[in-house]
């Protein structure tokens, strides 16, 4: 009796033997779920950062096509001019769209910040220029890694059409036709992300456009 429960038992090396096998097994396992969960984290944040990349677009597109031909007087000649201005690196215009889906019209700004994205400022407008407000408001970092370049459809006296890289309501007193924004990314394996929105009201009902200005062009 004594003899076959000796037999049955395990040896200090067998037991040293399963325990290294099972720590390597253990290991094997922690690394392949460790693979997993970065690859997922990984996966994961750059959707996120996709998902807040389109919102941002979505946002944009739909306030460049609310763009509204604000005018307000000018202090000192006292003339009705349309707020819309814009160059290749940014653009302020006045929109019917709120990202807070607020009644009125809101001041809308888009700019570059070198080495860091493109930047939104947004003020409410009134009845004055709002410039200055949005001058004093506090831009918020919309996307990241990016840069915008802006194009602004014009149509001239022919009827023809052809894209501009810049756009001074106060001389044209009207709206572009469309905006084109191009946001190329500093990480190549991020997406070059495009926006072609059309402006439908981009007369204002009272204030004729500057055909003599259209002319020289």
């Amino acid at each position: 009796m004594k003899n076959s429960r000796a037999q049955s038992g395990f040896t200090l090396i067998e037991v040293m033997l399963a325990l290294a096998l099972t720590g390597m097994l253990l290991g094997l396992l922690s690394a392949g779920v460790y693979i997993v969960a970065e690859d997922w984290n990984r996966n994961s944040d750059r959707l996120d950062a996709n998902l807040d990349d389109a919102v941002a677009i979505l946002q944009i597109d739909r306030a460049l096509q609310g763009a509204f031909p604000h005018s307000y007087t000018n202090e000192d000649t006292l003339s009705r001019q349309i707020y819309f201005t814009g160059e290749d690196d940014f653009v302020s215009w006045v929109s019917a769209v709120s990202p807070q889906r607020t009644p009125g019209l809101t001041s809308w700004e888009l700019f570059n910040v070198d080495a860091e994205g493109v930047y939104l400022a947004l003020a409410p407008a009134y009845s004055d220029n709002p410039s200055e407000r949005l001058s004093l408001s506090v831009p918020r970092l919309i996307l990241p890694g990016y840069s915008a370049q802006f194009s602004y459809l014009y149509e001239e006296l022919d009827e023809s059409k052809r894209w501009r890289n810049d756009w001074e309501a106060e001389d044209f007193l009207g709206l572009p036709l469309a905006v084109y924004v191009r946001f190329e990314p500093a990480d190549r394996d991020r997406e070059v992300l495009e926006i072609v929105a059309r402006i439908r009201n981009n007369s204002h009902r009272s204030i004729r456009p500057n055909t003599g200005l259209q002319q020289g062009l």
